[in-house]
């Protein structure tokens, strides 16, 4: 018993070898356990909640009863240690690595350039490998699923989605029928060139085939010990938690009567979150994994008993096989569960969840619980009482995570009936994402009819996501019964249920009036699905009228094969230059295998300690207190890092506005950095800042929104403002005026991994080795030193590589940098710092929401004459970078669009809220969307499509922007031809226009978009770099430079320039880390600038090296490169040389208004089709089509996957992300769980990307382009063709022309914008009359 005996020994098997352990701490989970104590950091921390499968194992456990190994992928961050007993593990670096043996799931990523950043990887990796594990030839349908619990940020997914699809047999497949060279798998493009000369991405024909035989075997020793030993209840003691694990039923009983309050704990993903993020503490857990009568399976002639602990995956594979065995009159609610399985978290959560855990938990947004209660299914529970049963109806939740379950009781089984004839049981749910994402609103609907009849004898509705709880819906229940299922009864159903299942306005989680208007249209959609089964029994002969059938046929979902079209190397280049050539991610094997190394990977240094940061919770007050007393006397804490301990300067400068380190007497925001805990493991240090007490005193009149700061004449100054022409003349002489705004919420980084730092104090000298994943280095280095007042030169800023930043970890990372130095110097210890995904959600800040508001005049034909458009970024209490990302508002204003008039006028808002930062596109996302919204609105203003008045205001011939910058758009101009013509796109606007006239409830939308993107820094002064290059005796080849790796591929490219200057391949040439002691004064690797400048400084360095070497060549011209420089060596010749790229001189004279900001334009077009349900918001991207003008592509792979990263991060900022805010300004989306962005579900289920052909460059190396921003725009498709869908919608209610529909899109605004009967029966909150969930800033 949990009171009794001493702690149990530990014993498992990782990766083949045993692990033995007699202290396992309840509290440690498998994750850090693999990193910390097993040295296997492959396995990665992407959340710590189950939300983003970075940290993918697979586990195998054998089963006695059956002699048979089930192997399961489960995320490592959930599954405590404790729960190990008897296992195996397999991480990443059990299946294969670069030094012996790769595995072919590994590789196939790898060479299907699934990898950029590599932080998600490993955890891809593993997905894959379980799958093959349990299914060597699996389809396309199981590969989606398998992945459907990991995300990307990087790769946009198709990539990994290709590399992994090689593994399938599907039928008729090209492959099956021995024509695998040239494959349909291989999207028609996929490296080197097949027999028909065109190039593809990948080589198919070279990949190791997958030999089942060769897989790691089940620990033999684990095998006898389950058939031979006897199992006995384990005890294991941790600081503050006792685990105990019985193996008896009657054990188990008695334990829960001890300990009534103790959490069941099975697969933690209830638990376990709620201990990690809301620090609730359960003094006693109790793990029955071994309770074999917890996973018996029973079936009766009236259904089937499901033992509680059985898990989702086992209870879908077993109600597949009653679907399958059963007559399709008795699958009715085997059915519907099935349905909802398929979407209640990822295949890892799907794994370990147990049915009984989803029952008990009581959470209001389950998607089994209102299926079980409307299916009639009972329980049967157990306690030191006894047995009894108890139905699953009205009665049993009675609250937020409450039941009528006494304390003491255990859900032994659920049964689930088979359903009777004449009964029909449907199951629906909305969600923010399509796929592992918690519903909006869930629901599960049974009706019984009379033998023969469409007489309602029983009817049953049920609904999560609409109260605290499960509720029933009774008195609508009661309206229906006895009556006959027609028009008349639903209609007043709707009126019933509108009245039944009401929310308050201020309802957690918002969303109130969508939520309602879900709860009528989703019983519209069964009673649709009624009417058709009660035709297929024929009750009724009358079919669905002509277009309603759209209401209950599911979105499209099949994967089609995409293009990837590029250009072949010239004639005549030579095979051993690998410029324009698709080369392999040069990291992408080690990401895949685990090896590569990240700033956590780094190992634990003698005397480390761990920093946790205690952060503001005021939005604006004075401090009154910083009591760190308690945190002091706490065990492990070494130190309390405040204000006072900053040795040198206390603040840093951005724009000329200061930011404090750690607040000293005033805080601006929830987040706001207060101080900083150190102690000797990282949960100590989140105890103790858990333990730090700050006194406040509020300050009044805090500014959150826009409107707010504007009505306060809030902002950081200069504002901008610019004008060509004469805008307020042109107005008097248009044809019509029209006035509108676009809102853009802002949008979480979310790269992969989170912010990460260890500083070393070397011990003499005052020295400093500064390990971060950061952007910019040289500033880091620069801040630090300042920070500790000593030298730069005494400060090492070392980046191996990081795990994607997109613009995050540039200010911020140098703040968190300077702070955990401040903690080195004054402990003169190594500390680490690694922020969890809510800290640095809450810290970093993100993308700028921005309010635009426009005055547009225009021609009959289209032509804008003039327009005034004022941008509002929300930037938060810091200026950080908001101060350039305003002016780049108005540097993008015209996009591709020459408006002969055109004014602009940008402001950074001051607001209390976490200070917005650099991102992905830099402003141009935000402006470049109010223009285009103003271009749909005159299109609809003068009912012409919106790609109409796009061309007519077009850039054509030699042109000058608004700030007289002189380019020629003719490449625009070929890409949005092009993109026409591939797309196909007036043949698909003609069936679009054909569809939504046949299908009342789906709608489809078309878009097509182009961008105009300025490529560098308009600061000249960033736009150098610097390079060093050792060529070694034996001919390999050391390239440093200034660029960070952090997914874009530039260490590949530059590898590449290397290989190309040196005339030697890529394989003698190595890159490291980014260094500022072999590269100083770097620029920050952002602008999408990387490879032209450092790619440039590499190249002068090489061409240096190479003419040193031109005596030696011209004398041995047969020797080999090996040869010279051993040669040159002993002549005396210097090996090593640096290289250097001044850049261009931009500038931008905002008092004249002019300037040449850029260096060149990257062009580019996107068409996107999407599928629209009007009832619920839901869409599908049917199609994407993109061409780029990226000039001479030195890497087509590279490059195409970070145009489709790009793209995909577009669509999650244009229809997806969303962050919310409390009044008070605390941010609620800190996690994978509430902030969702695009998964492989998200993905276009036809995603062409074709290179502009014959397109030069003279402005960069090579003739190439920077690409890594401009695509994400393109996202914006998507948003335009789900307008254009709701347009459709709206017009079948007689509304026409403009409409707001502010971004992201998400099924929340696009259902309600598309004004369906269902959403204007729910009555329109007035704004003011309430105090919302959620502020709109």
């Amino acid at each position: 018993m949990a009171e009794d005996g001493k702690t149990e020994s530990l014993s498992f098997f990782v990766n083949g070898k045993k692990v033995t352990d007699s202290n396992a701490d309840p509290e440690t989970m498998l994750l850090s356990y693999l990193r910390e104590r097993l040295g296997l950091t492959g396995t990665k921390y992407g959340c710590g909640g189950g939300g983003c499968g970075a940290c993918t194992v697979m586990v195998s456990r054998y089963q006695p009863g059956t002699k048979t190994i089930r192997h399961f992928s489960a995320n490592a961050c959930l599954l405590p240690v404790c729960q190990l007993q008897g296992v195996a593990v397999t991480t990443v670096e059990g299946i294969g690595n670069t030094r012996t043996r790769l595995h072919p799931v590994q590789e196939r990523l790898a060479k299907a350039h699934g990898s950029q950043c590599g932080f998600c990887t490993p955890g891809m990796v593993m997905s894959m490998y379980t799958l093959l594990r349990n299914k060597p030839q699996p389809n396309m349908e199981d590969i989606t699923e398998a992945l459907g619990g990991n995300l990307c940020r990087c790769t946009g997914y198709r990539p990994i989605v290709d590399g992994y699809k090689t593994f399938c047999q599907e039928e008729n497949c090209c492959q099956a029928n021995g024509n695998g060279g040239d494959c349909c798998l291989n999207g028609n493009r996929t490296f080197q060139e097949n027999e028909n000369n065109i190039p593809r991405l990948f080589d198919q024909a070279v990949l190791l085939p997958l030999d089942p035989s060769q897989e790691l075997i089940f620990p033999p020793e684990l095998i006898l010990m389950a058939e031979t030993q006897t199992q006995r209840t384990q005890t294991f003691r941790g600081e503050r938690i006792t685990w105990v694990s019985p193996v008896s039923l009657e054990e188990l009983v008695l334990l829960k009567s001890r300990h009534p309050q103790a959490p069941l704990v099975m697969g933690n993903t209830n638990i376990g979150p709620d201990m990690k993020f809301k620090g609730i503490l359960h003094p006693v857990i109790i793990s029955p994994t071994r309770v074999e009568d917890l996973f018996e399976v029973t079936q009766t002639a009236e259904g089937v008993w499901v033992g509680a602990g059985s898990s989702v995956s086992r209870l879908r594979s077993l109600l597949e096989g009653l679907v399958g065995s059963l007559p399709p009159e008795h699958t009715e609610v085997y059915r519907a569960l099935l349905q909802q399985l398929v979407n209640l978290g990822g295949q890892q959560i799907r794994n370990v969840a147990t049915i009984g855990g989803n029952i008990v938990s009581a959470f209001p947004n389950s998607d089994l619980n209102p299926v079980l209660a409307a299916g009639n299914c009972k329980l049967r529970v157990i306690s030191k009482e006894g047995k009894r049963e108890i139905v699953l109806d009205k009665d049993f939740f009675v609250g937020f995570g409450k039941t009528i379950l006494k304390p003491e009781e255990i859900v032994l089984s659920v049964f689930i009936p088979i359903s009777r004839k004449w009964e029909i049981v449907r199951a629906f749910r909305q969600a923010p994402r399509k796929e592992n994402a918690l519903a909006t609103v869930t629901t599960g609907m049974r009706v019984m009819f009379s033998e023969g009849s469409r007489v309602v004898r029983e009817i049953s509705i049920y609904y999560g996501g609409v109260a605290p709880c499960t509720v029933s819906a009774n008195k609508t229940c009661a309206a229906i019964v006895g009556r006959r299922w027609d028009e008349g009864t639903l209609s007043e159903a709707y009126t019933s249920l509108l009245d039944e299942v009401s929310l308050p306005l201020s309802a957690p989680g918002g969303k109130v009036e969508f939520r309602r208007s879900l709860t009528l249209s989703l019983l519209f959609k069964f009673n649709l699905h009624v009417l058709q089964r009660l035709r297929e029994m024929n009750v009724i002969t009358e079919e669905l009228p002509e277009g309603v059938h759209s209401a209950v046929r599911p979105l499209p979902r099949k994967l089609q094969p995409s293009i990837q079209d590029f250009q072949g190397v010239l004639e005549g280049q030579g095979g051993v230059d690998p410029v324009g050539r698709p080369m392999m991610h040069r990291s992408a094997l080690s990401q895949a295998t685990g090896e590569a190394v990240y700033c956590d990977d780094v190992p634990k240094t003698e005397g480390e300690l761990f920093l946790v940061l205690v952060t503001s919770t005021r939005p604006h007050a004075k401090i009154i207190d910083l009591d760190t007393s308690e945190a002091l006397r706490l065990q492990g804490v070494v130190d309390v890092i405040t204000h006072s301990d900053i040795p040198g300067r206390k603040v840093r400068t951005w724009s000329g506005y200061h930011e404090e380190l750690l607040a000293e007497k005033e805080v601006s925001c929830v987040g706001q950095l207060l101080c900083a805990v150190v102690a000797d493991t990282k949960t100590h240090a989140k105890l103790g800042a858990a333990a730090v007490k700050v006194y406040y005193e509020d300050l009044p009149d805090p500014v959150y929104t826009v409107e707010e700061a504007i009505e306060k004449n809030s902002y950081f100054e200069p504002r901008r403002v610019i004008e060509q022409g004469n805008v307020t003349k042109a107005f008097d002489a248009v044809d019509q005026i029209y006035e509108g705004e676009m809102r853009l919420s802002g949008q979480e980084h979310f790269y992969m991994e989170t912010q990460s730092m260890l500083v070393v104090p070397s011990g003499e000298e005052k020295e400093m080795t500064v390990y971060v994943a950061c952007q910019h280095p040289a500033c880091t280095q620069e801040a630090v030193a300042e920070t500790l007042d000593i030298p730069s030169n005494r400060v090492s800023c070392i980046v191996k590589r990081i795990g994607g930043a997109f613009g995050g970890k540039l200010t911020k990372t140098t703040v968190l940098a300077c702070i955990t130095a401040v903690a080195a110097w004054k402990t003169f210890r190594p500390i680490r710092c690694v922020l969890e995904r809510g800290e640095d959600m809450l810290i970093s800040g993100g993308r700028h929401p921005v309010l635009g508001t426009y005055k547009v005049g225009f021609m009959a034909d289209g032509k804008i004459v003039a327009a005034d458009i004022r941008y509002y970024a929300n930037a938060g209490n810091t200026s950080d970078e908001s101060l350039v990302i305003i002016e780049k508002f108005l540097l993008h204003m015209d996009n591709a669009y020459n408006i002969p008039n055109l004014r602009g006028y940008s402001s950074a808002c001051r607001t209390n809220m976490p200070s917005n930062t650099a991102f992905r596109g830099f402003g141009v996302p935000q402006c470049m969307m109010v223009v285009e919204n103003m271009i749909n609105d005159v299109a609809m203003k003068l009912g012409r499509t919106a790609e109409e008045i796009r061309e007519v205001n077009m850039y054509r011939g030699p042109s000058q922007t608004h700030f007289k910058y002189e380019f020629d758009p003719e490449n625009l101009h070929r890409c949005w031809d092009l993109c026409k013509a591939k797309s196909d796109y007036a043949n698909r606007r003609s069936a679009i226009a054909q569809f939504n006239q046949t299908n009342r409830w789906k709608k489809r939308g078309l878009s097509i978009i182009p961008i105009k993107y300025g490529i560098g820094f308009a600061e000249g002064f960033l736009n150098q770099a610097a390079a060093l290059v050792h060529i070694y005796k034996d001919g390999s080849v050391l390239v440093n430079h200034g660029g960070i790796e952090m997914g874009q591929g530039i260490h590949t490219k530059i590898q590449q320039v290397a290989s190309r200057e040196l005339h030697i391949p890529p394989s003698l040439i190595h890159l490291t880390e980014t260094s500022t002691t072999t590269v100083p004064n770097t620029s920050p690797t952002a602008a999408s600038f990387g490879t032209d400048a450092n790619g440039m400084a590499v190249k002068d360095a090489c061409q240096t090296l190479y003419q040193r070497l031109e005596p030696i060549r011209k004398q041995q011209p047969d020797a080999s490169w090996e040869t010279w420089t051993k040669t040159a060596y002993f002549q005396k010749i210097s090996l090593s040389a640096t290289g250097y790229h001044r850049g261009p001189d931009s500038y931008m004279n905002w008092e004249s208004q002019e300037g040449q900001p850029y260096a060149y334009y990257t062009y580019g077009a996107c068409s996107s089709e999407v599928e629209l349900d009007c009832l619920t918001g839901d869409y599908r991207t049917v199609r994407t089509d993109i061409v780029m003008d990226i000039g001479h592509s030195i890497n087509p792979s590279v490059d195409i996957g970070q145009i489709e990263g790009a793209f995909i991060q577009g669509l999650g900022l244009y229809t997806l992300e969303e962050l919310k805010f409390s009044p008070s300004g605390m941010l609620y989306t800190r996690g994978p769980s509430q902030y969702k962005i695009p998964a492989v579900c998200d993905i276009p289920l036809q995603f062409n990307v074709y290179l502009l052909p014959g397109s030069d460059n003279p402005h960069a190396i090579y003739s190439s382009k920077g690409i890594g921003e401009p695509a994400l725009f393109l996202g914006s498709a998507v948003f335009f063709a789900i307008k254009d869908a709701v347009a459709a919608a709206r017009a079948e209610s007689g509304l026409v022309g403009p409409f707001s529909l502010s971004s992201p899109a998400t099924p929340e605004k696009a259902c309600l914008a598309c004004v369906t009967p269902f959403t204007k029966m729910v009555p329109v909150s007035k704004p003011g009359s309430f105090s919302p969930w959620s502020l709109n800033i």
